[in-house]
């Protein structure tokens, strides 16, 4: 049990002992000049843990679905993705403005595009409209609640694709959870995409950093951009040790935390005026939705259940008028679900 429970996000994890003891230890040099050989460490492990030719680290995920965009455009052409993506929503438009991209989104019924919707959404040649330059999904989705597709679907999308001359980027942000939730190893999830970046800065709970795995040439191309904008972090090694013990420790223990999500989700859905989609629940993502009637009563409730929670030391995320997200984690455990649920049904039988 811990003082306060922090259900907002997975990136709220604190490292572990083990974690600050090898980033004390950790020997370094200059990333830039490719000289530091703990990253270089990081990179080989996370490289060799997808079946990729090389991995570059980089400070967080939405650098490294930026440079992957931007290693596989051209300025003027368009990226194919879901409406509720990372990369579209919550990216501030960075492939748009640094590289020129536009994007095409496409609703979805679970966060993951179809082949027959990528078919539909290639370009044909012709003057007046961008070409398509990119494929982006998404696994596990976090809009949608944490889903997982499968490496059978992210092959069927990628053939599509690839047909069409079109590379496959993955924002496998939580892959590691999708691989230990549908019980896969994570390398048949990336087997047919160009590109994947993962965190281990969420659910594994180091405390920053991403890869983004592929080509050796695509990575070439990667880490220039990565200088372009400022990514290069010198003894990036302190913090790539952590990012080490994360490939090393944290990632069977992932399915704890969906055991817990489980927990909260089947709890809150049976109390008034909130409901989860339970079969969106596979991993450590709770969308709880918020239903008091019309749309400004939801969304003064949601409101009210943030503040109650808070003030019982139990923090949430409103995502929305009337949605509120939890993501479970390392630092979040069965006694401080119970304390979720028991403020959420405190509040809940005030209405």
């Amino acid at each position: 049990m811990h003082d306060i429970v922090d259900l907002r996000s997975d990136t709220m994890t604190r490292p572990t002992p083990e974690m600050r003891e090898a980033m004390a230890r950790a020997e370094v040099g200059d990333d830039v000049w490719g000289e530091d050989p703990t990253v270089k460490r990081l990179e080989a492990m996370a490289a060799e843990r997808l079946g990729k030719e090389a991995a570059l680290f980089v400070s967080s995920g939405t650098m490294g679905n930026l440079l992957s965009v931007l290693a596989q455009t051209q300025p003027g052409q368009e990226v194919v993705l879901d409406l509720d993506s990372h990369i579209f929503n919550s990216e501030v438009g960075g492939s748009a403005v640094i590289g020129g991209v536009q994007m095409l989104p496409l609703k979805t019924d679970r966060g993951f595009l179809t082949p027959a919707q990528v078919q539909g959404a290639v370009r044909p040649a012709n003057i007046h409209i961008a070409p398509t330059g990119l494929v982006c999904l998404e696994n596990t989705h976090n809009r949608h609640g944490g889903t997982c597709c499968t490496p059978e679907e992210i092959a069927a999308v990628a053939t599509v694709a690839h047909a069409a001359g079109v590379p496959v980027h993955l924002d496998g942000a939580r892959l590691f959870n999708a691989a230990v939730a549908l019980k896969r190893e994570a390398r048949e999830f990336v087997r047919p995409v160009d590109s994947v970046t993962f965190c281990v800065s969420k659910g594994l709970s180091a405390p920053v950093g991403s890869l983004i795995c592929g080509s050796r040439a695509l990575i070439e191309r990667a880490q220039r951009f990565r200088k372009m904008v400022g990514g290069g972090m010198r003894q990036a090694g302190i913090i790539a040790a952590a990012g080490i013990v994360s490939l090393e420790r944290m990632i069977d223990r992932l399915g704890d935390d969906h055991v817990n999500a489980r927990t909260l989700a089947e709890a809150v859905t049976k109390l008034p005026g909130l409901s989860v989609d339970l079969a969106s629940v596979q991993t450590n993502i709770v969308v709880i939705r918020v239903d008091r009637g019309d749309g400004a009563r939801s969304a003064a409730a949601t409101e009210a259940l943030v503040t109650g929670c808070g003030a019982r030391k139990v923090q949430i995320h409103g995502m929305g008028p009337a949605a509120i997200r939890c993501v479970t984690h390392k630092d979040v455990d069965a006694e401080d679900i119970r304390r979720a649920i028991d403020a959420f049904t405190e509040l809940t039988a005030r209405w």
